[in-house]
């Protein structure tokens, strides 16, 4: 049996009070931003005993010999391990670690670790997203209930939050690129290891994320961003395609999704995708909402913003990453290979979501664990209606520095009970990320899904 989750009192930073929820940021803070703090609100400074360093500005250039469609290179390469973590340490360092990722080296003692690498700082984004970030810091407002958000663009609309919904809709609107295309696949090995590679072709229109756009035309339009997705094998599923319009305002138009069956040959609606209804062939390891750590519509939690602590969390994952790995390098049973996951030691925004009375969800409670220089979350620890920990998620991420942006190379949810995973986002095989394309709202319509999944 698992513990139930706690914080250890040592390790929080800052705590904050429910009574904070409508306040907005200060002319004092917003003056802050660059200053002690970075662009997008974290500290700047580094820890106290310089584990954490000083935040420089993150990697905003290439290392030499990188070229456009290269699996990016390990600027980070001749980093020694500090220490590894396994069974017969674990006690040494549960303060750095989450409840899940403890109950990983519980449930898998003999194969599970955790290599600590020297932190590296390198999350960066654009200069427009930190000028939008601070020009929008004192308008942006959450609307009613937390489900939707205005008087904001482009940047990150909470950079100094003080609540858990304003933290969450960080981690949502962080900046990914304006328009990306991406092949890749995931895969669920059987406890056993054997597994099975479903592909996938996808698209990202990022709407809110356009250095053009204002709070006006968001509104005007309410559209987030657009995304496509089509299973490109094996061969049963190919030609399954999904498209997903995300709405700012989801009280006045909640999220639009639409599928393409290719046994049907039509295109339907799909209201359910969304919340924990499963993930696109994901063999029901992953709900909906686990997409990207998170994603949709918060309406079914209530949202407490817990603190900050310190973490070792996956980061700087190019070894991960890297094209000289084969999948069967990475995928082995239990759990992804840990030789080839880098930890580093992180200030993290650490987020409880408790399920609403009246709501259902399989998850009743979610506590997410969000890299203060990036807003992406990088762990996830999921409980049931037992209050027993079920699942665990972690983002393996890196700075795709011919952007720049820090997003994740690979997602990895563990399931505790049926001691399986889903690791998705698997390209070590693919082309890589394309943040050059010029998609338009045409490629995001009921038609070019139809087009989409009979290609």
């Amino acid at each position: 049996m698992f513990r139930k989750p706690t914080l250890v009192a040592a390790t929080i930073i800052t705590m904050l009070s429910a009574s904070s929820a409508l306040a907005k940021m200060s002319a004092d803070e917003v003056s802050r931003l660059g200053k002690d703090l970075t662009p997008i609100g974290a500290e700047k400074a580094a820890n106290k005993d310089g584990s954490i360093p000083e935040w420089t500005g993150g990697i905003t250039t290439p290392p030499a010999g990188y070229e456009v469609g290269m699996h990016h290179p390990d600027p980070y390469a001749d980093d020694k391990v500090l220490l590894t973590i396994d069974k017969s340490n674990l006690d040494q360092h549960k303060d750095l670690l989450s409840p899940g990722q403890i109950a990983l080296f519980e449930t898998y003692p003999d194969t599970f670790k955790m290599h600590i690498y020297p932190t590296r700082r390198s999350a960066a984004y654009p200069d427009f997203v930190y000028d939008a970030t601070k020009k929008y810091a004192l308008t942006a407002e959450l609307i009613e209930g937390g489900n939707g958000i205005k008087n904001t663009a482009i940047g990150i609309p909470f950079p100094i939050p003080k609540n858990g919904l304003e933290a969450i809709w960080n981690h949502l609107l962080r900046f990914r690129g304006l328009s990306i295309s991406r092949n890749g696949g995931q895969a669920m090995p059987t406890e056993s290891g054997d597994y099975n590679m479903i592909g996938f072709d996808e698209q990202l229109l990022v709407k809110y994320s356009d250095p053009s756009t204002t709070p006006e035309e968001l509104q005007k339009s309410n559209i987030l961003f657009k995304f496509k997705q089509a299973v490109t094998e094996p061969a049963r599923l190919a030609g399954t395609a999904l498209l997903v319009h995300e709405t700012m305002d989801q009280i006045l138009t909640p999220r639009q999704a639409w599928t393409y069956n290719t046994g049907q040959r039509r295109v339907r609606r799909a209201p359910n995708v969304a919340y924990d209804a499963p993930g696109t062939a994901s063999d029901s390891l992953r709900t909906t909402d686990d997409f990207d750590m998170f994603n949709g519509s918060p309406n079914r939690y209530d949202w407490k913003l817990v603190g900050k602590k310190e973490m070792y969390i996956p980061y700087n994952s190019y070894k991960l990453h890297s094209d000289s790995l084969k999948y069967d390098d990475i995928l082995k049973p239990g759990h992804i290979n840990p030789e080839h996951v880098r930890y580093e030691k992180h200030r993290v925004w650490v987020v409880e979501a408790n399920l609403k009375e009246g709501t259902r969800h399989i998850y009743k409670k979610r506590v997410f664990y969000i890299d203060e220089d990036s807003w992406q979350i990088h762990v996830a620890d999921l409980y049931d209606n037992r209050d027993q920990m079920y699942r665990v998620a972690m983002a393996h991420g890196i700075n795709y520095y011919e952007v720049p942006t820090h997003w994740s190379t690979l997602d990895v949810y563990y399931d505790l009970n049926s001691r399986r995973y889903l690791a998705i986002g698997l390209d070590n095989e693919e082309d890589m990320y394309d943040f050059s394309q010029s998609f338009n709202d045409n490629e995001f319509t009921q038609g070019a899904l139809r087009r989409e999944g009979r290609r």
